[in-house]
C-alpha cells in the first residue's frame, strides 16, 4: 500500500505551524497598517487621512483580535478546536478591508 503512514508523526507539529503562521500573517497586517497610515498622513493631515487611518487601524485591531485568539487555542492544548466560521469570517473580512484601504491609498 502506498499510502502515507501516521505512526511517527507528531501531532503537535501542525498546530505549531498553524500558529506561526498566524504571527507572520499578523505581523505582515501590522507592517501594511502602518505603511498605510504613513501613506494616507505623507501630505498633511486631513479628515479623509485620518478617517482611512481610523479605518486601517480599526481593521488591524479586528485582525490582531482573531490572531490572538486562534494563537491562544492553538497553544491550550493537544488537539485545538477548530477555528469558529464567524472568527474566519472576521479574519477575512478584515483582510480584504485592508487591501481595499490600500487600494484607496495608492490610487
Amino acid at each position: 500500500m502506498g499510502g502515507v503512514s501516521t505512526q511517527g508523526r507528531d501531532p503537535g507539529l501542525q498546530p505549531e505551524r498553524t500558529r506561526l503562521a498566524w504571527r507572520r500573517t499578523t505581523l505582515s497586517s501590522t507592517v501594511a497598517a502602518v505603511l498605510a497610515v504613513r501613506t494616507a498622513l505623507h501630505g498633511g493631515v486631513s479628515a479623509a487621512g485620518l478617517a482611512v487611518c481610523a479605518l486601517c487601524c480599526a481593521l488591524w485591531l479586528g485582525f490582531l483580535w482573531v490572531a490572538h485568539d486562534r494563537i491562544r487555542t492553538l497553544a491550550s492544548g493537544p488537539r485545538p478546536a477548530a477555528l469558529a466560521p464567524r472568527h474566519a469570517t472576521a479574519a477575512v473580512l478584515c483582510a480584504v478591508a485592508m487591501a481595499v484601504c490600500a487600494a484607496v491609498l495608492v490610487v
